[in-house]
């Protein structure tokens, strides 16, 4: 059984960091594609990055470019954003999926990822 279990939200001033951990188990394989997605306020979900051992791809959103990295623990395939010069426009429940399939260029479209975490919420405000 696949799960996904994501950890690390919070409250943050404008302008400071968080660091959202995303661990995935139960894949045959050792190489899957873990995605960040997240959901603000009254919005519908947005992909902010992601990680492929399947084809070496990481990609970010134009929103978050230069300011997130997303990185890989091999020892133990942890994913982590870090997350850097928060806004409050960043304020969302983020959520870690993962996949089996490689994804490409439709790494941010949430409905081709079958495994979900629960959700934590990030919150950016003074």
């Amino acid at each position: 059984e696949v799960q996904v279990v994501e950890s690390g939200g919070g409250w943050v001033q404008p302008g400071g960091s968080l660091t959202l951990s995303c661990a995935a188990s139960g894949f045959t394989s050792d190489d899957y594609a873990i995605a960040w997605f997240r959901q603000p306020p009254g919005k519908g979900l947005e992909g902010v990055s992601c990680l492929s051992t399947i084809d070496g791809r990481i990609d970010y959103a134009d929103s978050v470019k230069g300011r997130f990295t997303i990185t890989r623990d091999n020892t133990n395939g942890t994913v982590y954003l870090q997350m850097n010069s928060l806004t409050p426009d960043d304020t969302a429940i983020y959520y870690c999926a993962a996949d089996p399939l490689p994804k490409e260029h439709g790494w941010h479209l949430y409905h081709l990822y079958d495994y979900w975490g629960q959700g934590t919420q990030v919150t950016v405000s003074s």
